[in-house]
């Protein structure tokens, strides 16, 4: 079988990937913090519970304002990724960085169904359930991908992030 980056330009560096990203989630991060700031909502309550015994039992649900700004932020996160990914297959982070996402196959620009697969795998653990754990899982993934250091979210949409051509 033919290797599907035959043509394409050079796979990105992470540490570029990861500046990248950074770049993105602060450009995300400040509007919706300053949003968040604006209307006061706190995201989680927590609520004590004493049994009979000495230990407190603490659960946390989403406050009612804090679930309409959970959904905000995965409207802000995957829409600005899908948004970005299908128009030129660069973010503005990845543009600064020299870098776009390509299709696996042949390099082309993802199309919508692909750029919001790769975007909903990219963000919806982090923003559901998975802060601290599904961005290591994906880091660890690029890391020990072989041949095309593609994260989970690229295997899933079929995508790889390369240099980007000027």
């Amino acid at each position: 079988m033919p290797d599907p980056l035959a043509g394409m330009p050079p796979l990105a560096d992470f540490g570029k990937r990861l500046l990248a990203r950074i770049i993105d989630v602060v450009i995300i991060a400040i509007p919706l913090a300053l949003i968040q700031l604006a209307f006061g909502t706190n995201r989680y309550r927590f609520d004590t519970d004493q049994g009979e015994d000495v230990s407190e039992v603490v659960t946390r649900s989403y406050s009612g304002s804090g679930l309409v700004m959970t959904l905000i932020s995965i409207l802000a996160y995957v829409g600005y990724d899908w948004w970005f990914t299908k128009k030129n297959g660069q973010t503005v982070g990845k543009k600064a960085m020299g870098l776009r996402v390509a299709m696996l196959n042949d390099g082309s620009v993802p199309n919508s169904s692909a750029s919001l697969t790769r975007a909903a795998v990219l963000w919806l653990p982090t923003l559901l359930c998975c802060a601290c754990l599904w961005p290591i899982a994906l880091i660890v993934s690029i890391l020990v991908d072989k041949p095309y250091k593609q994260g989970l979210h690229d295997k899933v949409a079929k995508t790889v992030v390369v240099r980007a051509t000027t």
